[in-house]
């Protein structure tokens, strides 16, 4: 990496009256291929493009010009930010986005296939990761995987230039639909439906007009009623125009296609939940067909059109003789290693270094661990004993092995010292044996068998990290990436030695050319005992149990013994029968396999499990994906996005069933794409999944090629706003001693950097990366102010280009970590879908929260709403009291809302109440106080800052300062009983609506404890062991007792609730 730029004024950073100059000229240096060096001020703005073009004018007063030729058959090269070689093909980009590292430009001649350049120069600026640093990458898998997506990607392209318009449209803008049928809607009045009244606006006319229609109408009668209308005010010349509009959302890119029941929308289902009139437009088609011509365009300048005439065939190549090979069953000796050498080892010098390897299959460890003799040199050390032999032949070994490796000194113990300067040290100290202690130095994981499924043979450098997670199994740390560690230079190094049993290749056999007698013997259920009665009930009790109950033998043995009976009456049981397997015997491995593929097809939600890191079989994981593959809609998968993104992580090789699985539903929904980009580049700086992201990326990019501009126009604009808050961090820091010029000072800046064209131009007409559907036109910039905490996130006022004087608010981030405020938002949308399927609508409002970057990201600004701190301080003269006034909410709902409105006001706040108590019950989520609930003026109450979870309460000297499990303050309640005093009806509703919301929770809790599960390795601050989610398995996981006593479950919550209310009130 460069040396950072601290002490120097960074010549890219937006320039203003804090740092007392404007600099709209750079003078670069410009390397000619000639050998001519030419020195020149430039725009700081202008784009490559415009920059080469003064060049060419400046270097024909220079020798050699002839010399040059022709201006485009040249392009610039520079050393960017990452001290990387980048080649600037795209030209379009400005000189202060490149940001190169000094302003040096060197001029080299362009290589033919300048549209297959300029797509990887895109993709690689898009992405993070220049592709030129996966060339570079000498791995045959990655190549191999590269080669694979470019042929799908290129046939994908091909198919996209053979849709007609209504199907791109679909794929591209397709509506949000509710999963399954809903609930009719009444008018909360009588038992009848209630009808839609739908507000119908022109495209390209100020003219708008009202329809009553009912809400089994589709989208095709909708808008021939619209038709209607329209012809009735414009007359018969309009008539040739029927049947060339389409419907969108007003506000958003969302057409309404297909032909579905109107309240089959979720957009139209919110507003009838809302009581709020839809807004639809009738769109010409002659727009749409521009926006369709423009992405076949797109597409066209890189891929050839797939032609109807087939290519010529081949002529057949000359036969390669076939290498044998024998099938890993086939080898009994004991499976072993040998340790070469290990090097760079950070150990004191009187420490004794060891190494111990074991093998597991997921975190089943296979048998026991092998240790190395111990070693007594400095840096690079050797062992006596250098051969490790397992407890387990090579036959057995599954094909998901991992071989796990700790490198850890051995200390004479000492006494404990009272001081903590080390207690970071002493977290994973481990006593193995009286007088001695071992400490851990390093780990690395790496695969038995190659990703073709061949064991591996031949040395190998294992680059090993340093960081530990809080639980090791054995010191070792099996769910740990099997990537090696990239920082090469001052990571330990371990050199291994895969022996060679046999003169020829040993492969794992692939499942269709299995052969083996126990396989056929398998086959037939008859030939699998089958329990009795006393049998089904305990094994009925066993798969009931939530997913992180721990199985004894007994159980496992009684599991895999009647798995045909499982297969028939517990079919969603699969994990614990997965985890009932001997995985060390390959006999029972091939009577799974076979047993998989006459298993019945599980839900989604259930199928979740299985892609857990406890399941690393191939076939297992690929069962898994075909459920998601079979049943779920697109709504679904985004629902679980995040967790099929974290779970990538799991798979050690690059070209497995969920990447197949990901990019092609990211290929035919564009909404999926979007978030599939950003959440797999939001994480694109972790080292151990940096390749394996990039690869994913590249292949989504080159088969999605028109959203590679969209998607890049928000990572231009997302890399302004980073660069304005790092101005205003820089202008507080210098105006420190007075806080009152340091706000003004600070506010002009911003305000003067977002009027400057280069970041006016780049914030305007972007997709929002929070919701893909909603287009930003430009910034209102007098709305647009930063936030006084720390980091001081940006406040950014956007107007709506679909929807004429409507604006939304963003809030920009820049180092806090989002992460774990998208995973709680998550669950609540979930939690709100549970409800609503179960007909209970608790007016939840997961507002929008997306990471973009290393400690980055947006949040959405929810409109008109205001904390509860704000709404008691305006009430209150004194401060000290505002907190004590229980008036000050309900009059503030009164001043926003009257009559029928108050009563739907306070109707809102008293189930999103319950919402909120219940969801932050079960979450355990922490540090609820006045400044981070807010309400809006529409009475719907929702929590923000979720920087606690799972019962992670704040805590002061030993003491938690959070004594209730959830907020239920007197004003609260002062609104829900509309300011009457007594138990009344209003709270026994709300009682019984969190009664009924959370039994819905129970029943679905096994859902929620396996997506945390799968967001284990994410590196959340309060999610790092399975013991954080043991908080989830209290409040969530099913037992008999509690499903026996329904009633306990009421008395012991609303004892809760009652706590909540008397503590709150005595604070």
């Amino acid at each position: 990496m460069p040396p950072a730029m601290t002490d120097l004024l960074d010549i890219w950073a937006p320039h203003s009256p804090l740092a007392g100059h404007t600099l709209a000229q750079i003078t670069v240096d410009f390397l000619l291929p000639t050998g001519i060096y030419i020195q020149m001020s430039v725009p700081r703005e202008a784009t490559i493009q415009h920059i080469k073009l003064l060049l060419w004018k400046q270097a024909q007063m220079f020798p050699l010009f002839p010399a040059l030729g022709e201006m485009e058959s040249h392009m610039f090269e520079c050393v960017n930010q990452a001290a990387v070689h980048e080649e600037l093909e795209d030209e379009t980009r400005r000189l202060c986005d490149v940001r190169p590292f000094l302003p040096v430009l060197k001029l080299v001649t362009r290589n033919c296939g300048r549209a297959e350049r300029l797509l990887d120069s895109k993709i690689g600026v898009l992405i993070g990761k220049g592709l030129h640093e996966l060339d570079a990458i000498n791995d045959q898998e990655v190549k191999d995987f590269r080669s694979k997506m470019f042929r799908i990607s290129e046939e994908r392209m091909q198919q996209v230039q053979m849709m007609t318009c209504t199907e791109w449209l679909q794929a591209c803008f397709s509506p949000q639909l509710e999963p399954a049928a809903s609930a009719i809607i009444s008018d909360g009045v009588s038992d009848r439906p209630t009808d839609l009244k739908v507000t119908i606006h022109f495209d390209q006319s100020q003219d708008s007009a009202s329809l009553k229609v009912s809400w089994s109408c589709t989208s095709a009668e909708l808008m021939e009623l619209a038709l209607r209308k329209w012809l009735s005010t414009h007359g018969p010349e309009e008539d040739a125009c029927r049947g060339q509009y389409v419907l969108r959302v007003s506000h958003c890119l969302e057409f309404l296609c297909g032909d579905h029941p109107l309240i089959q929308y979720k957009y139209i289902r919110s507003c009838l939940q809302a009581k709020e009139s839809p807004h639809l437009t009738l769109v010409h088609t002659r727009t749409i067909q521009a926006m369709f011509d423009k992405e076949i365009s797109a597409i066209g300048s890189v891929v050839s059109r797939k032609t109807s005439n087939p290519p010529l065939p081949l002529p057949p190549k000359r036969r390669v003789p076939t290498v044998s090979h024998t099938c890993v069953w086939d080898v009994s000796s004991p499976f072993k290693i040998v340790l070469v050498k290990g090097s760079k080892v950070n150990a004191e010098e009187s420490a004794k270094v060891q190494v111990r390897a074991g093998l597991f299959h997921g975190t089943e460890l296979l048998c026991k661990p092998s240790v190395s003799s111990e070693s007594n040199f400095r840096s690079d050390h050797t062992w006596k004993d250098s051969t490790l032999e397992f407890d387990i032949s090579v036959c057995d070994l599954p094909r998901m092995t991992r071989l796990c490796f700790a490198i850890y000194a051995v200390m004479d113990k000492v006494k404990k010292q009272k001081s903590t300067k080390n207690a970071h040290i002493n977290k994973y100290q481990t006593i193995r044996r009286a007088g001695k202690v071992h400490y851990p130095i390093a780990w690395v994981n790496t695969m038995v068998f190659d990703y073709k499924g061949q064991l591996k043979t031949g040395d190998i450098i294992l680059h090993c990290w340093s960081s530990f997670p809080d639980e090791l199994e054995e010191m070792l740390n099996p769910i740990g990436t099997i990537q090696t560690n990239p920082y090469t230079e001052n990571a330990t190094a371990l050199h291994i030695h895969f022996p060679e049993y046999l003169s020829h290749p040993i492969i794992f056999p692939p499942f269709d050319k299995v052969r083996h007698p126990v396989v056929q013997q398998c086959t037939s259920p008859q030939s699998v005992g089958r329990g009795g009665k006393k049998f089904h009930i305990e094994l009925k009790e066993i798969m009931e149990r939530d997913p992180l109950s721990q199985l004894c033998e007994n159980e496992k043995d009684l599991i895999w013994t009647l798995r045909y009976d499982c297969r028939e009456n517990f079919p969603q049981s699969l994990p614990k029968l997965l985890l009932s397997v001997k995985w060390s015997k390959h006999e029972d491995m091939a009577q799974l396999q076979v047993l998989l593929q006459i298993w019945p097809k599980l839900s989604p939600r259930d199928a979740l499990e299985l892609l857990d890191f406890n399941y690393p079989d191939q076939y297992v994981r690929e069962y898994a994906v075909g459920c998601l593959l079979y049943s779920s809609i697109d709504e679904e998968l985004l629902q679980y996005l995040l967790q099929l993104v974290q779970v990538l992580r799991y798979e050690p090789y690059y070209d497995c069933a969920l990447t197949h699985f990901l990019i092609e539903r990211a290929h035919g929904n564009r909404v999926i794409g979007h978030f599939l980009f950003w959440h797999l580049r939001s994480e694109i700086h972790m080292p151990a999944v940096s390749v394996q992201f990039a690869l994913i990326l590249e292949a989504y990019c080159r088969g999605s090629i028109p959203h590679i501009e969209v998607l890049k126009k928000q990572v231009e604009a997302l890399s302004k706003l980073k660069s304005v808050n790092e101005l205003i961090k820089l202008g507080t820091i210098k105006n420190a001693r007075s806080k009152t010029k340091e706000a003004m000072l600070t506010k002009e800046a911003m305000m003067t950097c977002l009027r400057q064209s280069g970041y006016s131009e780049t914030l305007s007409d972007l997709h929002s990366p929070l919701n893909p559907s909603i287009q930003l036109s430009g910034i209102n910039v007098e709305r647009c102010r930063y936030m006084d905490s720390k980091m001081k996130p940006l406040w950014i006022v956007y107007n709506n280009k679909l929807l004429g004087g409507d604006t939304l608010g963003i809030i920009f981030k820049n180092g806090d970590d989002l992460r774990q405020d998208m995973l709680t938002l998550q669950i609540l949308r979930l939690m709100d879908l549970l409800w609503k399927e179960a007909n209970l609508d608790l007016r939840v409002v997961p507002y929008g929260c997306l990471a973009t970057g290393d400690r980055a990201g947006l949040i959405e600004v929810v409109s008109s709403a205001e904390t509860i701190a704000n709404i008691q301080l305006t009430s209150s003269n004194v401060a000290a009291a505002a907190a004590f006034n229980k008036d000050a909410l309900l009059n503030w709902l009164k001043e926003r809302n009257s009559g029928d409105a108050l009563e739907r006001a306070i109707e809102e706040f008293t189930l999103s109440c319950a919402g909120y108590c219940v969801a932050t019950y079960v979450l355990g989520i922490g540090d609820r106080h006045s400044d981070n609930i807010m309400v809006r003026s529409t009475g719907q109450l929702f929590h923000i800052d979720f920087g606690h979870i799972l019962g992670n309460f704040k805590s002061k000297f030993g003491i938690k300062r959070e004594r209730v499990p959830f907020i239920l303050t007197h004003d609260f309640i002062h609104v829900i009983q509309q300011g009457k005093t007594g138990y009344t009806e209003k709270f026994c509703n709300f009682r019984q609506n969190c009664e009924d919301a959370y039994l819905i929770l129970r029943k679905n809790g096994n859902l929620f404890i396996t997506l945390f599960a799968l967001m284990l390795t994410a590196g959340l601050p309060e999610l790092t062991s399975v013991k954080d989610i043991q908080y989830l398995k209290v409040f969530l996981a099913q037992t008999d007792m509690l499903k026996k006593r329904t009633y306990y479950i009421k008395v012991s919550f609303f004892a809760v609730m009652q706590r909540s209310a008397f503590t709150s009130f005595l604070q």
